[in-house]
Formats: C-alpha cells, sequence, structure tokens
C-alpha cells in the first residue's frame, strides 16, 4: 500500500478557521488583535483560501480557539490523535468532537 503524502488543504483550512471564529463569537477583528496584525486583510486572505497563517499565527489561534494546531489545519488525512493517558488531553479531544458534531 502506497503512503499518500499529507497535503493541506489552503481554502477548507480557511474555511475552518472561520467557522470556529464564528462559532467563539469573534470578529475579524478581534483576531486582527489578538494577533497584532497590522491590517485585517490578511485574516480575509486566510478565509478565501489565498493563503495560509504563519506557523507562529497558527499556534496563536490554537491558543485563542483552545484548540490543538491539528484542529484548525484541514488536508488530505484523516484527523487522528494519538490515544494518551493524559485526563486533560482526553478531555480537549472529547471537546473537539463535541464542537465538530455540532458544526456538521
Amino acid at each position: 500500500m502506497e503512503k499518500r503524502y499529507p497535503v493541506i488543504d489552503i481554502e477548507k483550512t480557511g474555511q475552518n478557521i472561520k467557522r470556529i471564529m464564528k462559532m467563539r463569537g469573534l470578529t475579524v477583528k478581534d483576531i486582527q488583535a489578538s494577533l497584532e496584525l497590522s491590517i485585517p486583510q490578511s485574516v480575509y486572505h486566510w478565509f478565501d483560501g489565498w493563503n495560509l497563517p504563519t506557523l507562529d499565527n497558527l499556534y496563536a489561534l490554537s491558543e485563542l480557539f483552545c484548540l490543538p494546531i491539528d484542529a484548525l489545519i484541514k488536508g488530505n488525512r484523516e484527523f487522528e490523535y494519538r490515544q494518551t493517558e493524559d485526563a486533560v488531553y482526553r478531555r480537549i479531544i472529547m471537546y473537539y468532537e463535541k464542537i465538530v458534531q455540532r458544526t456538521s
């Protein structure tokens, strides 16, 4: 079986960020202020699939949204977390799965 090389879908990632932002009740201006972006167009470019947030911005968005970076990025692989014994980690996964179910 040939292993597929994982590729990020820029458009789906932008739409996912937009969806999570709306679920959290945040505006583009909120994102701009939180990430200290000089102009809001960067955020709109993410939404439109023109480009991706930088790794620093993805890290900041994950903190702002209280989600792991993997939950923000959409690509051609199935979303999978490794099972751990950490109760906090399991709780985060449980919350994420509930969020995904509500928005699907």
